[in-house]
C-alpha cells in the first residue's frame, strides 16, 4: 500500500512540475465573437510555452520563408519585445473612430490587442518572453543554426 502511495505522489509531483513549467511564460489568449448572422465565437487559450514548442513541427520551409521576408525586421521585434517587457503597464496605441475601437498595451508582460467594433470583437494577449522565443527561433532556422 505504501508503494501505491509512493507511486501517485510522484505522479502527482511530475504532473505539478509540469504544470508550473507549462505556464511559467503565462498564457496566450484568443477571444473572437462575430455579432452578425449567427457568427462565430472562438475563445482560445494555451500555455504560451506551447508555441515554441510546436514551431518544432512546422516545416523548416514555412519558418524560412517566414525568416527571409522578416530578415530585416527580425531584430527589432526581438529589442521591441524585450524593450516593452521593462516597461510598467502602458497603452501603446488607441483609436477611436465612432463604435469602432482598436487599443494596443502592455499588461502584466504582455502584449494585448483590443478591437471592439458593432459587427465583431477580438482580443489577443501573447507574453513578451513568446514573441522573443518566436523571432529567436525563426531567425535560427533562417539563418540555418
Amino acid at each position: 500500500m505504501i508503494m501505491f502511495a509512493k507511486i501517485g505522489l510522484g505522479v502527482v509531483g511530475a504532473v505539478a512540475l509540469t504544470g508550473a513549467y507549462t505556464f511559467r511564460e503565462g498564457v496566450m489568449r484568443v477571444d473572437v465573437d462575430e455579432y452578425r448572422g449567427g457568427g462565430d465565437h472562438v475563445h482560445m487559450w494555451m500555455p504560451a510555452a506551447a508555441i515554441p514548442m510546436v514551431m518544432q513541427f512546422v516545416p523548416d520551409r514555412y519558418l524560412q520563408k517566414a525568416g527571409h521576408d522578416a530578415r530585416e525586421w527580425m531584430p527589432v521585434a526581438r529589442v521591441a519585445a524585450h524593450e516593452l517587457g521593462k516597461l510598467p503597464d502602458s497603452t501603446l496605441l488607441e483609436v477611436k473612430d465612432g463604435e469602432q475601437h482598436v487599443l494596443i498595451s502592455t499588461v502584466n508582460g504582455a502584449i494585448r490587442i483590443d478591437v471592439t467594433d458593432p459587427q465583431e470583437t477580438v482580443h489577443v494577449v501573447c507574453p513578451l518572453a513568446t514573441i522573443e522565443d518566436v523571432t529567436d527561433e525563426i531567425a535560427n532556422i533562417r539563418s540555418g543554426a
